[in-house]
């Protein structure tokens, strides 16, 4: 991958999240289906006349308590009336969530991952007709251990805009069940880590959870935050930070 396109993800992506929450600061409306949410979602660079992407996400995962794995559903959409051109989606694991395979997307190599993200892949679209999405089925490991959150951005073809992005977003549980042979997580849940003795991490029932999430699965922290708060928060705003220094670096060089 070229410094440009580094600099592009680390640079444009991440510094997007940041101004998002600090300018923009809101998340997107219930756009729910059936098994998938928007949660976390939020529109950063405006789209062309006529386009309007948004991704969703699994509400649910389970976490194979063994080996790790877990599946995870994402979809892009245009819901507006024109094609978007040739766009992508980055699919970005951060923490204990890491993304193992997107089925038809490219590994973004280890050295171009903005700062705190430990996966990734990038998924060309060609075109994205009105009212159309694509689906994608991610692979991925989850360590129960830590927290993990993931990031679906939807940018330009050269990663230069970014149209829309989802998270980084967490998937937890409060209550784990470490002997049971999966462990349920859900979107927009802060994971409260399983103790050494087996028992969970004492996380406290936030209350206040969206319609969209199961009710037997308790929730923690304000379910309607745009980013985390703590230190993938935090190493995001320093990616975007170092994605702003590096072009700049970039441009006096070439000058």
């Amino acid at each position: 991958m070229s410094s440009h396109r580094r600099a592009a993800i680390a640079g444009s992506l991440l510094t997007a999240s940041f101004t998002s929450v600090m300018i923009l600061g809101f998340t997107a409306s219930a756009d729910d289906e059936g098994g998938l949410s928007s949660h976390g979602g939020k529109t950063v660079d405006a789209a062309p006349a006529g386009v309007k992407l948004s991704t969703l996400l699994s509400k649910e995962i389970k976490v194979d308590n063994k080996s790790k794995e877990t599946d995870i559903t994402g979809v892009v959409k245009n819901e507006g009336s024109k094609a978007s051109g040739e766009i992508r989606l980055l699919v970005v694991g951060f923490d204990g969530m890491q993304v193992k395979n997107v089925e038809g997307c490219s590994a973004i190599p280890e050295g171009d991952l903005p700062d705190g993200a430990n996966s990734g892949f990038a998924c060309a679209i060609d075109d994205l007709a009105p009212g159309k999405s694509k689906t994608y089925a991610i692979d991925a490991t989850y360590d129960l251990s830590k927290q993990g959150k993931i990031c679906l951005p939807v940018q330009n073809s050269d990663g230069s805009k970014t149209f829309w992005q989802q998270g980084p977003v967490p998937f937890g549980a409060t209550n784990q069940s470490p002997n049971e042979p999966a462990t349920p997580l859900l979107l927009g849940t802060d994971n409260s880590p399983v103790t050494p003795g087996g028992g969970d991490g004492g996380g406290s029932d936030g209350g206040g959870g969206k319609d969209d999430k199961p009710d037997e699965l308790p929730q923690t922290g304000p379910a309607d935050r745009v980013l985390p708060l703590g230190m993938a928060g935090a190493a995001l705003i320093s990616a975007g930070a170092a994605g702003l220094w590096w072009n700049h670096r970039r441009a006096r060089q070439e000058s």
